[in-house]
């Protein structure tokens, strides 16, 4: 018998989410049955994403439960398998984060060939985070060698790899951080000009003069503000990929709309959302490239890893002050 401790949703948030809408339990797991496997968690993610699921209503997924554990991106290690498609030491992905450690039908999770990077790399710049930035850059939004770019939360786990693709593709990148660290990073991965909205005055002023003949592509993460300065910059025909809007994730009431929403018809916008599960078809092309491009140091990432099971509730409340740098991860082994 293992023991394993999980972290529960104990209520449901109002507005921003508090440590005390979380609870962390222990539970006793048996050997793996037949067809399944046990596995040690070595690293977990939290996503913003993940907000919305602590709502009780519809959404393109389905609703956390009070009182059960909850999911997630997380890779581990085998210790024990009943199935004979893995063994023991095999390094596998699952959706059954926030947890140490789990018993699973062997179809439910997915082996791993790291190709000497990192498991947690999978959880971000060769994961989800990763494939969200490869789909809404390249698909969504078209991106054409020559167009301006900008990129909210350029910094985080998908708007950093946005910036990169984008220069890989010959394109100019505007990109938007908060913070002194954050934009020296962008500056380091070749964003050519780089906007802190916190110290800024004039967020849509700040963009017009990084970008005086307008963005033909907007990277949608953050809303607001943001948006209202994107539509005042879009040139004619320009193309808007809505990836999320992280600040309107814990509103309590209906956000304000941004006021320029007219420009939309004037500039024959296009503005479409995406949610990344609807693309996995693109995934082999994705790991083709991305794994060229990381092999010959084009693509670089950061990282903000916390500690323990315990620390996931804080690690998750980080992402929405603003205080990971790069893909916010927690450390299980």
């Amino acid at each position: 018998m293992t023991t394993s401790r999980e972290v529960r949703l104990k209520s449901r948030p109002k507005g921003m989410p508090k440590l005390e809408n979380f609870e962390v339990a222990s539970v006793d797991l048996a050997a793996p049955g037949p067809g399944e496997v046990q596995v040690k968690n070595l690293f977990m993610s939290v996503d913003p994403y993940m907000r919305g699921r602590m709502y009780d209503r519809p959404s393109y997924v389905p609703p956390f439960q009070i009182g059960e554990p909850l999911q997630g991106g997380a890779v581990g290690e085998v210790v024990a398998s009943n199935d004979p498609s893995l063994k023991a030491g095999d390094i596998v992905q699952s959706m059954l984060g926030w947890r140490e450690a789990f018993n699973a039908p062997a179809a439910g999770v997915q082996k791993i060939d790291t190709h000497g990077l990192p498991p947690q790399a999978f959880l971000g710049v060769a994961g989800m985070p990763g494939l969200t930035a490869y789909v809404g850059l390249l698909k969504i939004a078209a991106l054409k060698e020559g167009d301006v770019v900008f990129v909210s939360a350029a910094a985080g786990a998908v708007g950093s790899v946005v910036c990169q693709i984008a220069k890989l593709k010959g394109a100019t990148v505007v990109g938007s951080a908060g913070g002194k660290e954050k934009c020296d990073f962008l500056r380091e991965i070749g964003v050519d000009h780089v906007i802190d909205y916190k110290a800024v005055p004039n967020l849509t002023k700040a963009l017009m003069e990084a970008a005086p003949k307008g963005i033909d592509v907007y990277f949608e993460n953050v809303g607001g503000e943001h948006l209202e300065a994107a539509l005042e910059a879009a040139k004619p025909f320009a193309r808007f990929a809505m990836c999320g809007m992280i600040s309107q994730y814990n509103a309590t009431e209906p956000p304000k709309g941004p006021s320029n929403i007219m420009y939309v018809v004037g500039k024959r916008l296009r503005i479409e959302g995406f949610i990344v599960s609807d693309h996995f078809d693109q995934l082999p092309a994705f790991l083709k490239d991305m794994s060229e491009w990381i092999g010959s140091g084009k693509i670089v990432w950061r990282e903000t890893v916390d500690n323990g099971v315990d620390a996931a509730p804080g690690a998750f409340l980080k992402l929405f002050k603003g205080e990971n740098l790069g893909k916010m991860l927690v450390k299980l082994s």
